[in-house]
């Protein structure tokens, strides 16, 4: 694989004002009432956000091919083409119109800026040129070329290894809206950041605030078994030598097998939700996640072969071996593509994309100048 051109350099931010501190509602407030209690106002009106471009086209991140497809799902559509999250500390929303797009930062001092400038473009993983990704995958698979002119843009995300462990355990044998409730009540736990668009938005809780939370308070939120497997988790990792965030974080440095080994020593982590994590922040860029999906996928394009057999641990190995083989070592981000192709959602808008039918969006004001 021919190495990768890094994308243009980031531009410059503008200044925010920051808010005050909100504090965090406690879990048992969440849970005993049928609505979540809403943070204090604020003592005055939020600022009108600062929108700066970002130097990354369309082909490189389209909002609707990354965020709502089952990467992350703490981040929340606020607006047409608007994305909001929390990175670290740091509150960022995402917009695109038809030819730019851009970046706010929502109550970050100035002093603070640079850190999360530099956290945005990590969690983009803005050093991966996609368009060298699509030219390499459509040339060793025509089924590729055919989706990848209408799937530019849809990138895999570098996300936060506990954030993105503890939302993976959620999603074992789940559907999307149960996984982001779930989500939703663990993010709660953590520091109240700010709103948009009427949305609150928290910072992800560390371990020590993960480790008071009972197994039968998850419980009584609707976590399931689950609840088990996550207050299992947080335990092991405590037990860490030098912790369990820099445990996780050192599994970047290890082969494919030994962070999958690594990662499916957790309780309630098997193979496929370590893929997921694997793929999703600790830099695993050939891991496979194989779930029935991707088994279908696999067996119309790639391994034909075993259609109609059952997909079994041996046979899932046996698929993600495949996709290496066909697409190398990004073939996690290959798999990425072709799973979002069949999404229902993703078919639905990227006909009206094809037909030109799409709802045309007010764009924000757009701070023109850019970083030299």
């Amino acid at each position: 694989m021919k190495r990768h051109r890094p994308l243009p350099s980031p531009p410059s931010l503008t200044t925010v004002t920051p808010t005050p501190h909100h504090p965090k509602p406690t879990i048992t407030s969440y849970y005993t009432s049928k609505k979540p209690r809403k943070p204090p106002l604020l003592s005055h009106p939020p600022q009108t956000p600062n929108w700066v471009p970002l130097t990354l086209p369309k082909s490189e991140l389209f909002l609707p091919l990354t965020f709502p497809t089952g990467q992350t799902f703490r981040w929340k559509q606020t607006a047409p083409f608007q994305y909001t999250g929390v990175i670290g500390p740091h509150l960022v929303s995402l917009f695109q119109d038809s030819t730019k797009t851009a970046y706010c930062l929502h109550n970050t001092p100035k002093c603070d800026q640079d850190s999360a400038k530099s956290h945005l473009f990590d969690f983009l993983n803005m050093g991966i040129c996609l368009g060298d990704l699509w030219d390499e995958f459509s040339v060793s698979d025509p089924r590729f070329a055919e989706l990848a002119g209408c799937l530019s843009g849809a990138r895999v995300l570098r996300q936060d290894p506990l954030e993105c462990l503890i939302q993976f355990i959620c999603s074992s044998n789940n559907n999307i809206k149960r996984i982001t409730q779930m989500v939703d009540f663990v993010s709660k736990l953590g520091n109240y950041v700010g709103e948009v668009e009427g949305v609150g938005f928290y910072q992800f809780p560390d371990l020590d605030r993960l480790a008071k939370v009972s197994e039968e308070e998850l419980r009584k939120a609707g976590f399931g078994y689950r609840a088990k497997y996550i207050r299992g988790t947080v335990e092991v990792l405590q037990s860490k030598p030098g912790g369990g965030v820099e445990w996780l974080t050192s599994l970047r440095k290890l082969d494919l097998e030994s962070a999958i080994e690594a990662l499916t020593s957790l309780p309630g982590v098997g193979p496929k939700v370590a893929a997921c994590i694997a793929l999703f922040s600790l830099d695993q860029h050939h891991a496979v996640p194989v779930d029935t999906h991707v088994w279908k996928i696999a067996t119309r394009y790639l391994v034909p072969e075993l259609a109609g057999k059952r997909l079994t641990p041996k046979l899932c190995t046996h698929v993600a071996d495949a996709f290496v083989q066909k697409y190398g070592k990004y073939a996690g981000w290959a798999q990425t593509l072709l799973f979002i192709a069949e999404l229902p959602s993703q078919k639905a808008l990227l006909q009206s994309l094809s037909n030109g039918t799409a709802k045309d969006v007010k764009p924000p004001k757009i701070k023109e100048e850019e970083e030299s």
